[in-house]
């Protein structure tokens, strides 16, 4: 776990690089840009078919008994509102770890690898493709679960468990494979992901805890509704930062696992046994 906290002082201090803040800048602009115009075309139409389903299969009836046990009754009133956020939380969730990986992890596998790595050969093990491939399942797999345990959003403490657990694995299986795509070979890419496994998960659960982080901006009842188009801007800055710092520090361990990995003496190989005096003879 020495590695883990090493690498995070020095992805914390690479994010401060001016060209990192900067990095930031792109992928926010390009993801409140499509969501602006998604959110224009088609929030209230979503809206309003989700009010329509609730009133004709009594969904706001059961839904302000439900609610009703634990207290929370006047969330009832902006239900249909609420849920409509929560089922585009991941879909922005997608276009920022899309936009990043495509703008932003080159730029950080050249700024790392170039200023704390430069004697490290690539050996181009990974692909555009293969990358792509991991990001689209694992996200299918994360929406799923997201929306499966989309009830637990209800209760705060939940929500700080679940959360973090999704994230840390979502970014465990994206941000690992682009870090090391570039320097390692496809043996060396399989290795390391087998021997650092734990290691990788328990950065990608950190991470997760501070990807968690603009999940409270839907906590906020009735105001999150009024205020729905500046939190979707905040928390998409909020979900760019988090993957650029994320992706500083898997790129960070990573390209030291590697490093190390390749300093390491070979393993001696294996000599015949010595002839014996009946073989000499």
């Amino acid at each position: 776990m020495q590695r883990v906290l090493v690498t995070f002082g020095k992805a914390l201090l690479s994010q401060l690089h001016f060209r990192m803040l900067l990095l930031t800048v792109l992928p926010f602009i390009v993801s409140v840009a499509l969501w602006g115009v998604l959110l224009w075309l088609g929030l209230q139409p979503m809206i309003d078919w989700l009010h329509a389903y609730f009133a004709d299969n009594g969904g706001f009836r059961v839904a302000g008994e439900m609610l009703g046990w634990f207290g929370l009754g006047a969330i009832n009133t902006v239900l249909v509102p609420l849920i409509a956020m929560w089922v585009l939380l991941p879909l922005m969730i997608l276009t920022a770890l899309m936009f990043v990986g495509v703008m932003a992890m080159p730029i950080i596998v050249r700024h790392v690898g170039t200023r704390h790595y430069p004697e490290l050969e690539q050996r181009k093990g990974g692909s555009v493709l293969g990358s792509l491939w991991i990001a689209t399942y694992s996200f299918l797999i994360f929406a799923f679960l997201w929306l499966a345990t989309l009830p637990l959003s209800l209760f705060p403490p939940l929500t700080f468990v679940v959360q973090p657990a999704l994230w840390g694995w979502l970014t465990y299986r994206v941000m690992a494979y682009d870090a090391l795509s570039e320097h390692a070979s496809a043996e060396e890419m399989k290795t390391l992901l087998r021997q650092h496994r734990w290691p990788l998960l328990a950065i990608g659960a950190i991470a997760g805890a501070m990807g968690a982080a603009p999940t409270l901006l839907w906590l906020g009842g009735a105001l999150s509704v009024i205020f729905f188009p500046m939190l979707a801007a905040g928390a998409i800055w909020l979900y760019v930062l988090v993957f650029v710092f994320t992706g500083l520090w898997f790129e960070h361990y990573c390209l030291d696992a590697l490093r190390q990995y390749r300093a390491a003496p070979a393993s001696a190989p294996v000599l015949p046994p010595a002839p014996s005096m009946k073989d000499i003879n």
